[in-house]
């Protein structure tokens, strides 16, 4: 394996990825269309590690949300990078749900990482990734 790249599937995770997951950068959200070919989109997301979990707020009607909703508990992957040569994917699976108590939540670790509110538009939904693999780099 090349230095500094490592594949992590066990719990907890380095400080480092923790501090790296906890920047309030942007990643970008790799989900599957029905056709199978892959939508690259950029979000911002919170990391839940306790949990295993990342969140994405986003809207019913985002490709993403319906690529999810045409495949139920299909694999997505979330990647954050820094400006140089770090970064770190998240994988697992991804479910759609729309239910005040998890849009609530959600919104309130959107707020605390990025330091504003997320607007709660329209068809709200959260998309929550049930995270089973961690790959890094340089961090």
């Amino acid at each position: 394996m090349p230095e500094g790249h490592r594949d992590k599937q066990s719990w907890p995770l380095s400080a480092e990825i923790e501090k790296f997951l906890a920047e309030p950068g942007q990643a970008i959200l790799v989900t599957l269309r029905p056709n199978g070919t892959p939508h690259a989109v950029p979000v911002s997301f919170t990391w839940d590690s306790e949990a295993r979990m990342a969140r994405i707020m986003t809207v019913a009607q985002s490709k993403k949300a319906r690529n999810l909703v045409a495949a139920p508990g299909s694999r997505v992957a979330l990647c954050q990078r820094d400006e140089v040569s770090s970064w770190a994917t998240l994988e697992g699976t991804g479910t759609i749900f729309d239910d005040p108590g998890r849009l609530a939540e959600g919104a309130r670790r959107y707020a605390e990482r990025y330091g504003k509110e997320w607007i709660n538009p329209p068809g709200a939904v959260i998309i929550e990734i049930a995270v089973d693999l961690v790959m890094s780099r340089n961090v």
